[in-house]
């Protein structure tokens, strides 16, 4: 009854938002002008040529577009005589006079041909759409994206409708944590914590992200809510051309960044290279009560902490790629991504007794420095055997990442004597060997065989050292060996007839992982060997509307800091700490989409989804002994948590109203229905705790990005992103609320790009929880990154549009491959 409830109430938002666009949308004298651009000699189409329309009567009345991908318009307009002006940079304009139009009309083809004066010198871009949306996935192309300039990974995912990147760095996505990062199709490294494999990568690296919300059996099947791949930039136009960007911010940043690539006949050399130096402030709290046994308050304590992250680092990517032959092609790359940086931390807690009567004040010191080091090789080959899509790709990497952390802790009081000092040095080293193979073989007309092998052979070790014995009920000394050893096989099978589309498909993962805690011998060694179907379909009502629904079964495993049971000390109270125990949690996935465009102004893509989860993970909290000061310590870590039920409605709409303003916006409402039981021992460890976490909770989250040329060709972008609040078994996370916003303009003659950009305008994304438990109530706010302000300048050189068009579905095409796991 209670899911019945829940799907009605997404039906009828969804239905009212849908019938209010609609209805605004068609005016009763609306007409319809509609055409297409295409380059003269080529016949390409031609994406973002502007089409203006101006009224011989009243100059005022200005409307017109940009052409879609496949190079079309459709404007709406009423009755009347119009200059018609068809433009795109770098060719020559085409101009109508006193067209009269009073019905709907088509144009026909507009061929437009490049102006060579015009081009000497100059810089021709061929922007793409921000947002693709395709059968399987949504690509959003970030490459020219002004509101992430000067940024990290993290940022460009934080600004992707659908995904969330926390305070701790975790992505989300739909409000699902099990997700699947990749970059270039392949592991983001720094398995214990993918958040920082991200902040070490630039903004200006990225070309474009997919998010993969039901992956098919052609992709690992890991990450239960789908796949976010990162797409790295990499050179495709003839001869020497690419970009140089460098941004300077406030906190104290600056950062240069290189994307450059030569092209030959049969070889393409290319290279991405930057180096940055950035410094960001954070802060937290976290005030707590706790409770005797009889349910009266025993004492409070109120943390507050202030944080500096200054941090400089370098990344590279340079490859070569070789067309051997017309069929045969070898690709090898090498990436090195280096970063270091300093992390100081001041704690202030304050301890009170039962009436709030202050009783001290201690300060916790925390120095800390850290080195992160990524080296990487690839290599592929592909071997097409005709010109229709029949091919051989095959590929293998090799990787290593190395983490050191290091932090001295001293807790002083009031008069600045010491109390107590801990040192503690942690490191992490990860080996990681992939190898795949996939085979396309066309079987006819829209019919299509795929089959495949992926190797992914994983070794981490992670060791902790604490040189105190002052704090109790938690593990001073660790040393983790995970190791991981999957072989995978796929086969699938996909077939258009008329306009109904299906693909079937069935995946086998054998997977052996080896837990290890050589400090108290500890040995666990698990096996698992698991098919995962999956099916998708889709009918096409007529161009530009179809409706699909898929199924997928996906998995989560459990690795790096996860299962690591030593964490940092920071705070003497409140520890996270992995679980060395945890199962994989299986996650059966279910999709229902629609997608219309109704014009070239308005699309609407929909999907309800239905994830049932088995084994699922969840973050609960214990209060488990006390420190040298009598405080009871808070854990926080990860358990298998019997069944999850979510499931949700995701709206995305993009709008443009008028040629010079486009909107996109996204809105994710879903409910989680959790059942289980968790035991755990009392403060005293001499009692079991039980505590039911059957929860059902229901929230949303939505962004609104809004993109406005200005008068003097200034574009003005603003994100704004909510997060509604959500009940858990243990309390509740508050919501909230973020802006941010840039301002970009095309300078010297088009060749460069000036951007300034503010992340987190109001200083308004925090993390705030209220939790409540048996032996304590608290509440938190956990704010990693105060507002930074950048101001970035991207100079291009040597790249024109024609260049741009012709590689553009060489690019594609060499890419689909690249991006199956």
């Amino acid at each position: 009854m209670h899911l019945m409830k829940s799907t009605r109430f997404l039906t009828v938002v969804a239905s009212l938002s849908f019938s209010s666009l609609m209805w605004a949308q068609t005016p009763s004298n609306e007409i319809f002008i509609k055409g297409s651009v295409v380059e003269a000699s080529t016949n390409q189409p031609l994406e973002y040529a502007n089409i203006t329309l101006i009224s011989t009567t009243n100059p005022e009345i200005i409307t017109g577009d940009v052409t879609d991908t496949t190079g079309n318009f459709n404007i709406p307009t009423i009755a009347g005589t119009y200059n018609i002006r068809v433009e795109y940079l770098g060719y020559k304009t085409i101009e109508i006079s006193n067209k009269e139009i009073t019905e709907n009309a088509d144009l026909g083809v507009f061929k437009i041909e490049s102006d060579s004066e015009l081009l000497e010198g100059i810089v021709v871009q061929a922007k793409k759409a921000e947002v693709e949306i395709k059968l399987d996935k949504r690509i959003y192309n970030v490459g020219d994206n002004a509101i992430v300039r000067g940024g990290n990974a993290s940022d460009v995912l934080d600004n992707i409708p659908s995904v969330e990147v926390d305070s701790d760095g975790n992505v989300s996505l739909r409000g699902n944590e099990s997700v699947k990062v990749l970059i270039d199709g392949k592991p983001s490294g720094l398995a214990s914590n993918v958040g920082d494999a991200l902040k070490m990568l630039s903004s200006e690296s990225i070309e474009r992200v997919e998010v993969i919300t039901n992956p098919s059996a052609r992709y690992e099947a890991e990450g239960g809510a789908g796949i976010i791949n990162i797409i790295l930039k990499k050179g495709s136009n003839n001869g020497t051309n690419g970009s140089v960007s460098a941004n300077i911010g406030d906190p104290l940043s600056y950062g240069l960044n290189a994307n450059v690539n030569h092209r030959m006949k049969s070889v393409n050399l290319f290279a991405n290279l930057g180096y940055s130096k950035n410094k960001t402030f954070g802060n937290s709290l976290n005030d707590s009560e706790y409770f005797n046994e009889d349910g009266t308050t025993s004492q409070y304590v109120n943390e507050q902490s202030k944080n500096t992250r200054d941090r400089h680092g370098f990344n590279g990517n340079i490859g070569v790629e070789w067309n051997i032959t017309d069929k045969f092609t070898w690709n090898n790359g090498v990436t090195f991504r280096k970063n270091k940086g300093d992390n100081p931390r001041t704690l202030n807690y304050s301890k009170f007794d039962e009436n709030y009567n202050l009783l001290y004040k201690n300060t916790r010191l925390t120095e800390e420095d850290d080195q992160k080091e990524t080296a990487e090789y690839n290599t592929d080959f592909t071997y097409k055997f005709n010109d229709k899509g029949h091919q051989l790709f095959v590929s293998g990497s090799i990787s290593k990442n190395t983490d050191l952390e290091n932090s001295d802790i001293s807790t002083i009081d009031q008069t600045l004597d010491i109390l107590s000092k801990e040192v503690t040095r942690a490191t992490e080293d990860e080996q990681r060997l992939i190898a795949r193979a996939d085979y396309i073989l066309p079987l006819g007309e829209g019919s299509q065989f795929e089959a495949g092998y992926l190797g992914n052979f994983n070794e981490l070790n992670t060791t902790f050292n604490l040189d105190t014995d002052i704090v109790q009920g938690i593990p001073s000394d660790s040393n983790l060996e995970y190791k991981e050893r999957l072989n995978a096989l796929y086969a699938q099978y996909g077939n258009k007839v008329d306009k109904f589309s299906y693909m079937v498909g069935l995946r086998w993962e054998n997977t052996q992982i080896d837990v290890n805690q050589l400090v108290t011998q500890d040995f666990n060694k698990k096996k698992y060997s698991n098919f995962f179907p999956s099916l998708f379909l889709s009918y096409e009502f007529i161009e530009g509307e179809n409706i699909t629904a898929s199924y997928s079964r996906r998995v989560r495993r459990p690795r790096g800091r996860m299962l690591n049971p030593i964490s940092n000390y920071s705070s003497s109270i409140n520890f996270f700490q992995g679980n060395p125990d945890l199962n994989p949690s299986f996650t059966d996935a279910f999709d229902l989409g629609y997608m219309k465009r109704f014009s070239h102004q308005l699309t609407l893509n929909t999907s309800a989804y239905f994830n049932k989860t088995n084994d699922a993970t969840q973050y609960v909290r214990r209060v488990n002994g006390v420190n040298d000061e009598g405080i009871p310590i808070t854990i926080s870590g990860p358990i298998n948590l019997a069944t999850e039920y979510r499931y949700g409605l995701e709206i995305n709409l993009n709008y443009v109203p008028f040629a010079w303003w486009r909107l996109n916006a996204n809105a994710n409402l879903f409910q989680v229905a959790t059942r289980g039981n968790y035991q755990y021992f009392d403060e005293n460890l001499n009692q079991v705790v039980n505590q039911n976490f059957d929860n059902d909770t229901f929230t949303w989250s939505g962004r609104l990005s809004s993109k406005i040329t200005l008068p003097g060709k200034v574009d003005w972008q603003t994100n704004v992103m909510y997060s509604g609040p959500q009940a858990t078994a243990q309390g509740k996370r508050l919501g909230n609320v973020g802006v941010n916003l840039a301002f970009s303009k095309d300078v010297l003659k088009d060749k460069g790009t000036v951007t300034l950009n503010v992340q987190d305008l109001f200083n308004s994304r925090k993390h705030m929880m209220d939790i409540d438990l048996p032996q304590a109530r608290s509440y938190s706010e956990m704010q990693w990154r105060e507002r930074t302000i950048n101001l970035a300048f991207t100079y291009r050189f040597n790249q024109s549009a024609s260049d741009r068009m012709k590689n553009q579905k060489r690019q594609n095409s060499s890419e689909d491959m690249e991006e199956m796991m």
